[in-house]
């Protein structure tokens, strides 16, 4: 498996990815596994990666396996989803300062091809992202929609993130999870 920071060229394989567990397109028999639940355009990736360097990819035999997408919150700032999360940034805290744009980033969404699954592949794909986004940002913030538990228990137990709070947006239910991006996993 090869981890890269994505270019414009890894952007179609990318959607193929994206498209297979992305909720309004994943079959049915996979979607108890997990999904990813925001779409995404070729425009916005190429946004991400242009104006972010956010789009952190694992390829093996030459296909897109696994993805990582991590911005700053100016970028995601447009998303609903989003802009209501930044809303209450300061109503938190964690590492000992209130969360703000500055601080922190939004993690995620994150996807591993269901034939690497197991592998090791989520942890070693977060901590690439996670030292690339260090060099920016102390504070990763992201969140999980609570019929996802696949996700939950990946992002918990196998990578650590810490539950900041729940939280209802648009009628449904989330955890929002926080991160120390100077500390590495041990893997």
């Amino acid at each position: 498996m090869q981890l890269k920071v994505a270019e414009l060229s890894d952007i179609e394989d990318t959607l193929t990815l994206h498209y297979k567990y992305q909720v309004d397109s994943i079959a049915a028999e996979d979607k108890a596994d997990g999904f990813v639940t925001t779409p995404f355009t070729k425009a916005e990736l190429t946004r991400l990666i242009t104006e972010e360097s956010g789009l952190f990819i694992a390829r093996k035999d030459g296909k897109v396996v696994a993805y990582v997408m991590a911005a700053s919150w100016t970028f995601w700032s447009n998303w609903p989803m989003f802009a209501h999360m930044i809303k209450d940034l300061h109503n938190l805290s964690y590492l000992g300062q209130t969360l703000t744009v500055d601080n922190s980033y939004q993690y995620g969404p994150v996807c591993i091809d269901k034939s690497i699954r197991g592998t090791g592949a989520l942890e070693t794909i977060f901590d690439f992202a996670r030292e690339h986004m260090a060099k920016r940002y102390p504070i990763l913030v992201t969140f999980i929609n609570k019929v996802n538990p696949r996700s939950y228990a990946a992002h918990t137990k196998k990578l650590g993130l810490t539950v900041i709070q729940e939280f209802e947006y648009n009628n449904n239910h989330y955890y929002e999870l926080v991160y120390d991006t100077s500390k590495p996993l041990a893997l």
